[in-house]
């Protein structure tokens, strides 16, 4: 049997050396940074499928613990990480009524320790937001094979994470969807330019207000925001489909994945998120991953990479799809993809200050302090108040520019209600 190992090489993030792994085949620990998200979930839906090939190092939560202490209760993990520490106290007594023989560490220093652990092979990369930053960037730090869902560590630390990853010799595997579908759609070791690839299209399904005028969005409600016509995702990420923010990121990501620059991606509305994304290359011929609208497919896809394995996901019928519709996105009603696109260009602080800006926003619609389309005004203003030219050096100073960045949110959030 033919496996791939890490290769040293500098071209990209992705160049393997085939080699002979029969004898190493063993299980694999695994570490799930946001295990009670939406992907945290999916992750541990496709690992309970393979328990020949994966046990369930360490879980964490922010303050879910409810649902910490059920997976602990099925996984058995070696460690539970309770970030918040105001409900840490009585998930540890829970933990101890359950007479689980689980160690439980409590604030975001559990979360880098159980990253980085010696024993763990596979990190998955689930928690939202900035927040995931720092966990992140010690797992790559450590040499881990990471799982990428968390997709601000890019877009505020690019320059760093990959870095460390060149630097490292971690493994590096985009699970975002899209990412994942130009991941399979690319010769690995490759640059975009010696793969003759001409651009990259990153398909996004337009959300719940894809046909709603600009009126009718000021008046939309989280409810109706957090309620996708295809996927099932969590709260923030399922308001930031809606604005097209997501996608915005997501372009910010791939430039540092597939070392791009934005002209050389597009986006395309495509409302069956069928296509997930597709890569056109010089002949002419356009390559695209399909499948139904499931996140255990590049979830499973990562964790296995490069053999393929169950996923519980059932294949695509394309009878029963019928069409495939593919539309220009509309910036004018949905300007938080140009402000994405313009933050990363601008550079320094700017892909920072947009994320902590619109996270702050996002937080402040779904508590009903925002409007919708108040989202995209916010981060816009608070881009031009506070972007500069520096590009923050370590994770201290991009922690300072995301705090500074966020109360500037919140002024801009009061003097607009």
């Amino acid at each position: 049997m033919v496996g791939l190992l890490r290769c040293r090489c500098s071209l990209c993030f992705i160049c393997y050396a085939a080699v002979d792994v029969m004898s190493l085949k063993t299980v694999q620990l695994i570490t799930v940074l946001g295990s009670t998200g939406s992907i945290g979930v999916n992750t541990l839906d496709v690992i309970a499928r393979h328990p020949d090939r994966y046990r369930v190092f360490a879980l964490t939560a922010n303050s879910r613990t409810d649902i910490l202490l059920e997976q602990c209760k099925k996984f058995n993990p070696r460690y539970a990480v309770v970030v918040d520490e105001s409900v840490a106290q009585q998930f540890i007594a829970d933990v101890r009524d359950a007479n689980l023989s689980i160690e439980v560490l409590v604030g975001v220093a559990g979360l880098d320790f159980v990253a980085a652990h010696k024993d763990v092979q596979i990190v998955m990369a689930a928690i939202v937001g900035f927040a995931g930053l720092a966990s992140t960037l010690a797992a790559v730090k450590a040499g881990k094979k990471i799982l990428l869902a968390n997709k601000e560590a890019l877009v505020c630390a690019g320059h760093l994470f990959m870095q460390a990853v060149r630097e490292s010799g971690a493994q590096l595997l985009p699970i975002d969807s899209e990412h994942n579908a130009i991941f399979q759609c690319l010769p690995h070791g490759k640059s975009l330019v010696e793969a003759g690839v001409r651009r990259l299209l990153l398909t996004a399904s337009g959300g719940p207000f894809r046909e709603y005028s600009f009126d009718a969005m000021q008046k939309v409600t989280p409810q109706q925001a957090c309620a996708h016509p295809n996927w099932s995702m969590g709260r923030k990420i399922s308001v930031d489909s809606a604005t097209m923010m997501n996608k915005g990121l997501e372009l910010i990501e791939a430039c540092w994945l597939f070392d791009a620059v934005p002209s050389q991606i597009d986006v395309v509305v495509h409302p069956q998120s069928i296509v997930h994304s597709l890569v056109e290359y010089a002949d002419g011929s356009t390559l695209a991953q399909l499948g139904n609208p499931d996140m255990r497919t590049p979830i499973a896809y990562g964790l296995a990479w490069p053999e393929r394995i169950d996923a519980g996901v059932q294949g695509l019928d394309l009878i029963a799809t019928g069409r495939l519709d593919f539309l220009p996105p509309d910036e004018t009603r949905f300007p938080s993809l140009r402000l994405a696109r313009e933050a990363f260009i601008a550079g320094g602080s700017a892909p920072v200050v947009l994320n902590a800006a619109n996270e702050v926003a996002v937080a402040a619609f779904l508590e009903g302090s925002l409007s919708f389309t108040g989202i995209a005004s916010v981060v816009e203003r608070v881009l031009g108040r506070m972007t500069n030219s520096s590009v923050p050096g370590d994770l201290l100073a991009l922690a300072a520019v995301d705090s500074e960045s966020r109360q500037c949110a919140q002024q801009e959030i009061r003097l607009n209600v």
